[in-house]
């Protein structure tokens, strides 16, 4: 449950900034008649996400378990791989998200009503269909039979909407690169688990060979369905008796994944200053 409140979390909150950051400017800017289209983007983007999701969850149970399978463990990977890409664009452009957000917004205010949908829905749409498909397969990894996943991320939605009104009031201040630093890092964790099981996924399937090649087996130690072998399925996705390929692509994905995102970014190079004549 606690890995799917982050990835609500995560992803909710920076969905809020964008809002936030869309709404203030034309507030601060006297452009208040412009909300009412930015908020009918957002709702737009919101709806496509929701229907996505409710697309992959409810389109998958129609196939066949073979299919479900091959469906799921593709979708992981992808989910993975955009998640990835999200968590270091996020590094290297949070800076000057707040002045690129502007720049967009004072494009389309000049551009009229319609430009300005546009912009809220882009903003939004694209955080929305990551989420929706990741977290769709986390629920997938984790799903132990109750709404527990699903209840996670919902709380997550939430507590990001709530810090998102705060912020813009006022009210809240917190040092937002280390909570993107440190919730980016455990959402890296999440995400070699659900990676992890993808490939999984795609054994059952019979897509990739090893199904019965156990990396080792500790469910005597660890029963899947006692409280501790819950809370490390639902926080990190483990699996007490993983495949030998599971635990080469876990450690494959993780230790260069996170080596990277915590690696010390260089400081832009200054221009040489050259000596008058």
């Amino acid at each position: 449950m606690f890995s799917n409140y982050l990835i609500g979390l995560r992803e909710g909150l920076e969905a809020s900034l964008v809002v936030c950051i869309l709404i203030a400017y034309l507030v601060k800017t006297d452009r208040k008649d412009a909300l009412k289209p930015i908020w009918a983007g957002i709702g737009v983007a919101i709806a496509l996400a929701f229907g996505f999701g409710c697309v992959l969850e409810f389109g998958s149970q129609e196939l066949t378990f073979q299919a479900q399978e091959a469906l799921g463990g593709s979708l992981s990977i992808l989910a993975v791989g955009l998640v990835t890409w999200m968590v270091f664009w996020m590094r290297r452009t949070a800076r000057h998200l707040k002045s690129e957000l502007h720049g967009r917004l004072d494009a389309a205010l000049a551009m009229g009503t319609g430009a300005l949908v546009a912009t809220a829905f882009l903003a939004v749409g694209r955080e929305g269909l990551e989420t929706a498909l990741f977290v769709w397969a986390s629920v997938h990894a984790a799903s132990d039979g109750t709404p527990r996943p699903l209840l996670g991320v919902a709380l997550g939605l939430l507590t990001a909407v709530l810090l998102g009104w705060l912020f813009y009031r006022g009210a809240l201040r917190i040092n937002l690169a280390k909570f993107f630093t440190w919730t980016s890092g455990m959402l890296v964790v999440v995400a070699a688990g659900v990676l992890a099981y993808g490939f999984h996924d795609l054994q059952e399937a019979d897509f990739l060979p090893g199904l019965t090649d156990k990396a080792f087996d500790i469910s005597g130690t660890i029963p899947p369905d006692s409280w501790y072998g819950t809370l490390l399925k639902g926080v990190f996705n483990f699996q007490p008796d993983p495949t030998t390929l599971q635990v080469g692509v876990w450690l494959l994905y993780l230790i260069p994944t996170l080596t990277l995102f915590l690696a010390p970014t260089r400081p832009p190079a200054k221009a040489p200053v050259r000596d008058a004549a």
